[in-house]
């Protein structure tokens, strides 16, 4: 792919150039590269064999698009912002049948939006995010640089979907298809949310936090595998050994069961949602 052996080449190079040093060429490298994550013909990580990696030229075009840009003062409406970047064009999310509400609904250059997908206000979508088709956004929520957001995934309000950018080989959150999460419920650090999975309110997920999988009997870092029922719950800590500890204490544990076999919908997963 010509694009990706261009960004790899002023990868290369990036150390003796500034902003002011790019050429015609080189800068239209940057724009090309950009409107192909917003087409969504390039992704910053990828499913290879089921195991979600990331594009490393990818994530290096990303940054690129940060080190050789000047920051310059734009317009949000009323408001002026600073930035490299300015936002995203959305002219082209109406004609697939996608909504950003507005009052506060921010797409930042860069990221992906599919069709039929809603994006309620306030929410920011970050440079590289992918979200997919028939997917909600909701008010408040937030999906950091990167994040790969799969088809008819349902983020409750003030949900958090961190972003991974550095290092480049590292790759970011996913969301599966078909994932369910409650209101208030965070997803950290290259945390991967299997496919049909249901996740309670206010549940963090992170791979510092363990996932006890009644389904396979184990205990897991990182993952919550596909078709799961999981939410937040305390366990026992060793650090309730110490006398500063009167009754014990408990450090943060995610527990995960089986989804109904029956696909939830509608008030069926709300309900879910709320147990």
């Amino acid at each position: 792919m010509r694009l990706k052996a261009d960004i790899e080449d002023l990868w290369n190079r990036s150390d003796d150039l500034t902003p002011a040093d790019l050429t015609d060429d080189q800068q239209a490298t940057l724009d090309r590269f950009l409107e192909a994550l917003e087409a969504g013909e390039v992704r910053a990580a990828e499913k290879h064999d089921g195991t979600w990696e990331a594009n490393e030229w990818v994530k290096q075009g990303i940054l690129l698009n940060f080190t050789l840009r000047e920051t310059q003062a734009r317009e949000y409406g009323d408001v002026t912002y600073h930035d490299v970047l300015p936002l995203r064009e959305t002219a082209d999310l109406g004609d697939r049948g996608t909504r950003n509400t507005p009052d506060g609904t921010v797409i930042r250059r860069g990221a992906y939006v599919g069709s039929d997908a809603i994006l309620m206000s306030p929410a920011f979508v970050n440079i590289g995010a992918h979200v997919g088709d028939g997917t909600l956004v909701d008010s408040n929520d937030v999906v950091g640089s990167c994040a790969q957001i799969g088809d008819d995934v349902k983020l409750g309000a003030n949900t958090v979907i961190g972003g991974v950018l550095e290092p480049v080989e590292d790759a970011p959150v996913v969301v599966e298809d078909g994932v369910a999460l409650g209101a208030g419920s965070r997803v950290t650090s290259g945390f991967v949310v299997g496919e049909n999975s249901v996740v309670g309110e206010d549940t963090l997920l992170s791979p510092r936090i363990p996932v006890y999988d009644l389904v396979e009997e184990e205990i897991r870092y990182g993952e919550l595998p596909p078709g799961r029922r999981a939410f937040q719950r305390f366990v026992e800590s060793s650090i309730g050994e110490h006398d500063l500890f009167d009754g014990g204490a408990y450090k943060p544990a995610v527990v995960a069961t089986h989804v109904e076999e029956e696909t939830l919908e509608g008030a069926e997963r709300e309900d879910a949602l709320r147990e």
